[in-house]
Order: C-alpha cells, then structure tokens, then sequence
C-alpha cells in the first residue's frame, strides 16, 4: 500500500477463504501480501497519528 496526500488510508482487507490454498507452499502467500500491506498501514497511521 502506497499512500501519498491524495489518497485517504485504508486498512486493506483480510484475503476471502477461498483466496488461499492453504497449502503453504505459495510465494508468496495472499496472507504474505496481506500482512505486509498491513504493516504499511499501520506504519502510516502511527505517522499520522504523530503529526
């Protein structure tokens, strides 16, 4: 998730159940991309919040 003034920040959605295989052997894994746009989210929010 890249954010920049123009955009409003989003938390990003969790991957729907039938998003993952649950094999574990993806890479990367929908729930790889979904916790590090999560990260990135939370990252900004503690930014914003700091202003």
């Amino acid at each position: 998730m890249h954010h920049n003034k123009n955009q409003s920040l989003q938390k990003p959605e969790k991957p729907k159940p039938d998003e993952c295989c649950g094999g574990g052997s993806c890479c990367p894994c929908v729930w790889d991309a979904y916790r590090q746009q999560l990260a990135f989210y939370n990252q900004a929010l503690k930014k914003l919040k700091n202003k």
